[in-house]
């Protein structure tokens, strides 16, 4: 026997295999249990944030916050749109002013012209009036003393007397229709004398002679010497026959119906 024989060996002894295998499926049943244990716990600390109701309520403030801003965007929109269709209203109103008050200028001014126009119509109605009235004033008493025409006049007289009622017709001579001048004319050529044909030159064919002393066979004109417009006979009476105008053709009146301008004698 050796003399180391009574001393215990240092060395762990072998362990068995079975022992192994049972200690590696403890450890593997404990760390199975752990890996359960580790899941279950997992799963119960998951289950809380699963099941919390504070991401709805998130959610459900971000909507109302949303509604919010769109009303909010909506309401600003509408402001703006009120605003311009204020500015556009004011513009317009603005506008319409400006046209009215230039339709009220014009009115005005041609209310102004007209009542001008009135004025001066009516003091030439008055001028005319009251040179018609000196006129009939001096004719009356000029008429009383030459109503007879006697010789050449009186054969003037009775011819355009004759025709009265005959048309007036521009540039004719007779013997259905005249114009002014036309009668004048041939009404002279009756006692042989020769006048011009137009107004403008028979009312300077004679001696130019005053409304208040006219006498039956004088010439009447209207206008001015030269370049009357129209001419008559005056027949004694205060009154002239003439060719006056197609509507009315030749006819015989007063000196007051149209007062001359002017008068010239032939005879």
């Amino acid at each position: 026997m050796s003399h180391t024989a009574h001393i215990r060996s240092h060395r762990k002894p072998r362990r068995s295999a079975s022992t192994l295998a049972m200690r590696a499926g403890v450890a593997g049943g404990v760390l199975s249990t752990l890996a359960v244990a580790g899941a279950a716990g997992s799963a119960n600390a998951a289950e809380p944030v699963t099941q919390t109701l504070e991401l709805p309520t998130l959610t459900a403030d971000l909507a109302a916050q949303a509604a919010q801003s769109a009303d909010a965007t909506q309401q600003a929109a509408a402001n703006y749109q009120l605003q311009a269709e204020r500015d556009a209203a004011a513009a317009n109103a603005a506008k319409q002013a400006k046209a009215d008050l230039a339709k009220a200028k014009q009115k005005a001014e041609a209310k102004k012209k007209a009542a001008e126009a009135a004025r001066k119509e009516a003091a030439a109605r008055a001028s005319r009036s009251a040179e018609r009235t000196t006129l009939s004033a001096t004719t009356s008493t000029t008429s009383t003393s030459t109503s007879t025409a006697t010789g050449s006049a009186a054969a003037v007289v009775a011819f355009v007397k004759a025709q009265i009622g005959k048309a007036y017709v521009s540039g004719a001579t007779g013997p259905s229709a005249y114009d002014c001048s036309g009668l004048v004319q041939t009404a002279f050529k009756q006692v042989g004398i020769s006048l011009p044909r137009v107004s403008q030159d028979q009312s300077t064919a004679g001696t130019q002679v005053s409304l208040s002393n006219l006498q039956p066979g004088d010439i009447l004109y209207w206008g001015s010497a030269g370049s009357a417009y129209h001419v008559a006979v005056y027949v004694g009476d205060g009154m002239f026959v003439g060719a006056q105008n197609p509507s009315s053709g030749v006819g015989e009146h007063p000196l007051s119906y149209d007062p001359p301008t002017g008068a010239v004698r032939v005879l």
